[in-house]
């Protein structure tokens, strides 16, 4: 190898060392004060031979958390999430339906099956 090439690989590779040096990893836990998105809240039920069980299920959530909704039904339906800001979700015969909403401002939240007239949960929200 000749002079010219040794000085130009010497100065790439205190080049790669200085640069390798600049680059900063990120942390691998979150900073302090830092808060991770709120595990959702799940309502499941379920509508089979013109009945829903359960009927009227108790949950809390806090505002802004995710509420998910999983329905297995073998009849078409509408829920009416009877909240601030509301919410209708069309609900076909299938399993493994999931609706996701969050609620703005805190109180009783009721989850309602339009045609079949039952109230599937009431969600407290607070603060």
């Amino acid at each position: 190898m000749t002079r010219t090439w040794r000085y130009a690989a010497l100065a790439l590779a205190v080049a790669t060392a200085a640069l390798g040096c600049a680059v900063k990893e990120a942390p691998d836990t979150e900073p302090p004060g830092a808060s991770s998105p709120a595990e959702a809240v799940v309502v499941e039920f379920r509508i089979a031979n013109g009945s829903v069980s359960p009927v009227n299920a108790r949950k809390e959530a806090e505002v802004g958390q995710p509420i998910d909704l999983v329905v297995d039904s073998d009849a078409a339906d509408e829920l009416h999430v009877h909240a601030t800001p509301e919410y209708t979700f069309a609900v076909r015969a299938a399993a493994g339906q999931r609706f996701r909403f969050t609620v703005e401002v805190p109180g009783r939240v009721e989850v309602e099956l339009h045609h079949a007239g039952k109230t599937v949960a009431t969600v407290v929200v607070r603060p």
